[in-house]
This record gives C-alpha cells, sequence and structure tokens, in this order.
C-alpha cells in the first residue's frame, strides 16, 4: 500500500523547499518520486510551436518537477501535523491511519 495518494496534502521535510506545505498533483511509483502542488518549481525553455489556429506559442515556463518521495510527509487530515502513516485491515480493505493520533485518512 503506498503511503502517499493523489490529492493528500504532504509537508517537505528536506532540501531547498523544506517546511512548505502543497497538495500532491501526480504519484510516480516506479521512479519514486511525486509532484507537489508549488514544490520545486523549475523553469523550462519551450520552443515556439503553431496551435492550430495559427497562434504561436513559447518561452519560459514554470513547472513542478518531481520530488523524491522520501523527502514528503503526508500531513494529517485531524490533527494537522505531518505523520508517519500506518495500514491496518478494517472491513477486509486495508485502510492508512495516522501513526500520531490514530485517526484514519
Amino acid at each position: 500500500m503506498e503511503r502517499v495518494r493523489r490529492d493528500d496534502t504532504v509537508r517537505v521535510v528536506s532540501g531547498k523547499d523544506a517546511g512548505k506545505d502543497g497538495r500532491v498533483l501526480r504519484v510516480l511509483p516506479r521512479a519514486g518520486r511525486v509532484v507537489v502542488e508549488g514544490v520545486n518549481r523549475v523553469t523550462k525553455h519551450q520552443r515556439i510551436q503553431r496551435t492550430r489556429t495559427g497562434a504561436q506559442e513559447g518561452g519560459l515556463t514554470v513547472v513542478e518537477a518531481p520530488v523524491h518521495l522520501s523527502n514528503v510527509m503526508p500531513v494529517c487530515p485531524s490533527c494537522g501535523k505531518p505523520t508517519r502513516v500506518g495500514a491496518r485491515v478494517v472491513a477486509g480493505r486495508r485502510q492508512r491511519y495516522c501513526r500520531a493520533c490514530d485517526s484514519e485518512f
């Protein structure tokens, strides 16, 4: 079971964006990385391309780059703290829970 899922709120615990909170936009499980909204923003140089309407788009765009999973911790919705995530079986399904306050996510 993954400990971080899409739309979870996470806090960055190390790196240049340490201390920032954000919502998970994408999870890349094979690479062990997540894309977090507003974290690890990088500048991409976009080549000018024509669209169907004939407009030209290009220039510099700022996008979020993936962050390694070990650098983020999920924030518990009930206690509001970054926490470790546990898993237990409830009614035949695995359920994630906060290891600090014992509430389920």
